[in-house]
């Protein structure tokens, strides 16, 4: 009963569509946001392929909680510059979309088996607006963050994807950003991939390729491989959660499959119909 209604809601407020592709950007260093890169041009390119939505909800790895998950609900989302030792010019980057305060309460109420709260305070961090600005560049589609739940185990990430499937059919683009692999510890101006990088990456693409989410949701079967490629989990939840919300009508697209500063495996892929 707790989920029909903000279902229907949904249904009434928004115009149904064909189902939404749903889509995880490796977003990498901020600098992408200034330069001109493989990833910042290939973000640009999917901007231009992808239907319009009428709503973005991101996933960011730069939003974590614990004991909830938090969805703003803010008319304006602020811009995050949460980074430091960069730039002035990057902190001078603003990307002004308008939130989408019903919907994110609804997704609220869709959520509430997963202890989702509104939150008025986030905005957009870096790592949903440095890519939204090359998908959307006029910053003319609705956009508004769900938070991580950092104290939950990997399949309630998949859990949660699942249930914010039904948004892909009004329109809603699913949008996770982070990294594959992110260890910053083991960066390398030689951007040559140390072997468990390149073996975890690997191993991600196989898996999602298989469709095998429980072997991506296994902390215990990836054992050491998976402390070495993220020494924190922050930048894997977000994939978990589009990996969940995609079904077996998709097909699966991967893009920028390279490594940055050894480390950080860019990898990103799209799930469409």
């Amino acid at each position: 009963m707790g989920v029909a209604q903000p279902l229907q809601s949904l249904r009434d407020r928004l115009t149904a569509s064909d189902r939404m592709p749903v889509v995880f950007l490796g977003h990498g260093n901020p600098m992408n946001a200034l330069e001109d890169t493989v990833y910042s041009r290939s973000w640009s390119d999917l901007g231009q392929t992808l239907p319009r939505p009428q709503a973005i909800l991101v996933v960011s790895a730069h939003w974590m909680t614990r004991g909830t998950t938090l969805v703003d609900v803010s008319a304006l989302p602020r811009i995050i510059h949460d980074f430091r030792g960069f730039p002035q010019e990057l902190f001078d980057q603003q990307y002004p979309a308008q939130g989408s305060p019903k919907l994110a309460r609804d997704v609220v109420a869709l959520l509430s088996s997963h202890h989702a709260e509104e939150d008025e305070t986030w905005g957009l961090d870096h790592g949903a607006w440095t890519v939204l600005k090359f998908l959307y560049p006029e910053a003319d589609v609705p956009a508004f963050q769900l938070s991580i739940d950092m104290s939950q185990d990997f399949d309630w990430h998949l859990e949660v994807g699942r249930t914010l499937s039904d948004l892909r059919d009004r329109g809603v683009l699913i949008l996770g950003s982070g990294n594959i692999v992110h260890n910053l510890g083991a960066l390398s101006r030689s951007n040559t991939p140390p072997d468990f990088a390149l073996e975890f990456d690997t191993r991600f693409a196989e898996r999602l390729t298989e469709r095998d989410f429980a072997a991506l949701a296994d902390r215990k079967g990836m054992g050491s491989l998976l402390h070495k490629a993220h020494p924190s989990f922050d930048h894997y939840l977000p994939a978990l959660t589009i990996a969940g919300s995609s079904d077996d009508r998709d097909a699966l697209t991967f893009m920028t499959d390279s490594f940055d500063l050894g480390s950080i495996s860019m990898r990103s892929f799209v799930f469409h119909a």
